[in-house]
């Protein structure tokens, strides 16, 4: 895919306007000769020092120092012992602020991305097995292969990388606005972002 990259700069803002900036945004991951990708459809906010939800709000670690580090790099972590999160670096150097990717609709390399999740795509209701490939931060992990060994600390701005972020001029109609999900500090902080009525959100879709 020849749309461009997303620039380093697009990533030294507040987390804030980069998750909703990002929707509609293509995640390409290349595999071998074949490129898989998806638009972001949704994602989430996290701001650091003043977020008690943010893996930044303790100080830097050996963990989350990649959120420390320059902007536009992967974050991933591992949760309830069972899948990978995605994350990109927001803000200049020392500031760690994150946008964590939670849903994307597939793009490119559907079969491959299903396979990948042990997904037939074959038979009734096509669209709600689509779904499954990606709706949801564990799902389209695995769906692009997207590890913390494969890909914490990856630039995502430079084809260089395998992963990486692009722009095909697509802007989303809508842009709704809820609290974040599956977390137990700051609840109600407005930081979820998703494009409104899009298929592929996780959970309870906004119209």
């Amino acid at each position: 895919m020849a749309a461009p990259l997303l620039s380093r700069e697009f990533f030294a803002r507040d987390a804030i306007t980069v998750g909703r900036e990002l929707l509609g945004k293509l995640l390409i991951r290349r595999e071998g000769r074949k490129l898989l990708a998806g638009r972001i459809v949704e994602d989430e906010a996290y701001l650091g020092a003043v977020d008690p939800a943010s893996h930044a709000y303790i100080g830097r670690t050996p963990r989350n120092a990649v959120l420390f580090g320059p902007p536009g790099h992967a974050y991933v972590y591992f949760i309830y012992g069972n899948y990978y999160c995605a994350n990109v670096s927001c803000m200049p150097e020392r500031e760690a602020e994150g946008v964590l990717l939670r849903a994307m609709e597939p793009v490119l390399g559907l079969q491959a991305m299903a396979e990948a999740r042990g997904l037939e795509l074959t038979g009734e209701s096509p669209i709600s097995r689509l779904r499954l490939i990606s709706s949801g931060p564990g799902r389209m992990s695995d769906a692009l292969g997207i590890t913390r060994a494969r890909d914490n600390t990856k630039d995502l701005t430079t084809r260089k990388s395998d992963l990486w972020f692009a722009d095909d001029g697509y802007r989303p109609e809508r842009i709704a606005t809820t609290p974040r999900i599956g977390i137990k500090q700051a609840v109600e902080e407005p930081l979820r972002f998703v494009i409104a009525g899009n298929l592929f959100v996780s959970g309870k879709r906004t119209a």
